[in-house]
């Protein structure tokens, strides 16, 4: 089986970390298959929304696998097959896979369950809408093995919730809980576990029923006027809302609304 499964349903498109006997420990052949599907999804115009779990009952993700991937980056481990060699030639692939430095204006939902620790914390960070079981866990335990979260969390999560909660999760590496998550507005909601993947599925729908390119442009938005003075964020907006006023979906939206009837949005 891949470390990655990766599906396409409709509109909706599915990640699984497959490692679970692994907590679903970040590999060099997940991380490269996370940059390829990540890529896929970017450029695939019938796709519109991304789901990202962990498969099995432990954990959404344990982090970069201790054994693997970070002794191959340090240079304590030789490659040893086609994954590693890729990777050591796919430097980016490192960024893409984990949605840094990488544009997708795209949105991503993330379904956590157990651990979501070190990097499933990072990748966690790069995606837009997160429910999470009651079980769930969170942490940035770098510190605690001498490396720093580098795959986005230094810029991230102090943008995310307050400075002073950001750094007491970086700097002491001690995991949290769900309900601490939520707490904070690290993640949106918890639901039973039974309910966590339905839960993410209708919110993907919902969003996958909208308008795709005023969706994307939404996030778009968002993204570029992050920490921008007003003025120069508001002519982004402006900029966007008016890409999105040119579109036919911006025509069939208030149409179908007065005919009474669901839109049929195009994309174009």
């Amino acid at each position: 089986m891949p470390d990655l499964i990766y599906e396409k349903k409709g509109e909706i498109v599915r990640l699984t970390m497959n490692r679970p006997d692994k907590r679903n420990a970040i590999s060099p052949q997940m991380l490269l298959q996370l940059a390829d599907a990540w890529r896929d999804f970017r450029d695939d115009d019938s796709a519109r929304v991304a789901i990202l779990v962990g498969a099995g009952e432990q954990a959404f993700c344990a982090g970069a696998d201790l054994k693997l991937l970070i002794p191959l980056f340090t240079g304590a481990r030789q490659p040893e097959d086609e994954w590693d060699e890729r990777l050591l030639k796919e430097r980016d692939a490192l960024d893409t896979g984990l949605l840094r430095r990488f544009e997708l204006h795209k949105p991503v939902i993330s379904a956590v369950n157990g651990f979501a620790l070190a990097g499933g914390t990072e990748i966690l960070q790069a995606t837009d809408i997160r429910v999470a079981s009651p079980n769930a866990t969170f942490g940035l335990s770098e510190a605690q093995r001498g490396i720093i979260p580098a795959g986005g969390s230094l810029v991230r999560l102090q943008r995310q919730i307050p400075y002073c909660k950001a750094m007491q999760i970086l700097l002491t590496g001690e995991a949290m809980s769900a309900e601490e998550a939520h707490r904070i507005g690290l993640i949106n909601e918890i639901v039973s576990t039974s309910e966590l993947l339905p839960r993410a599925e209708a919110i993907a729908s919902r969003i996958a029923a909208n308008g795709p390119i005023a969706v994307q442009k939404i996030k778009e938005a968002l993204l570029r006027t992050s920490g921008l003075p007003t003025e120069e964020a508001f002519k982004i907006e402006s900029a966007c809302a008016a890409m999105v006023m040119q579109t036919e979906d911006a025509r069939e939206g208030p149409r179908a609304f007065i005919e009474k009837r669901d839109p049929v949005f195009r994309g174009r």
